[in-house]
């Protein structure tokens, strides 16, 4: 059984106030993000499919142009190769599950 303390694994900043914490299994990657207010994770693709969950804080995030505003509790689908973008309304905690695996944030470990 692989078993990870999210507290105790390290935190890569990936953009200004983006803080992440990664878990990575065979066929996906997950990402806890802590984001200070006003922090924005710029326009960007990838091949990976995304499943978003806030988890506390609002937050804004636009898919393709159209923006929504998420809070605890809602979870957002992001297709592959489709532009996106979020900025923090207030303090959040987010986590992001792609697939697959998010090779690029494997030596984020």
């Amino acid at each position: 059984m692989n078993y990870v303390k999210i507290e105790d694994s390290r935190k890569k900043e990936i953009a200004p106030g983006c803080r992440a914490q990664f878990v990575h299994s065979d066929n996906m990657t997950l990402a806890y993000w802590s984001l200070q207010e006003d922090a924005q994770i710029p326009d960007h693709t990838h091949v990976h499919e995304q499943v978003v969950n806030v988890l506390a804080g609002t937050l804004d995030l636009t898919i393709d142009e159209e923006k929504k505003r998420l809070r605890p509790g809602d979870v957002v689908l992001v297709p592959p190769s489709v532009s996106h973008s979020a900025r923090a309304v207030t303090f959040c905690r987010v986590l992001d599950v792609f697939h697959p695996v998010r090779e690029d944030f494997k030596a984020s470990r």
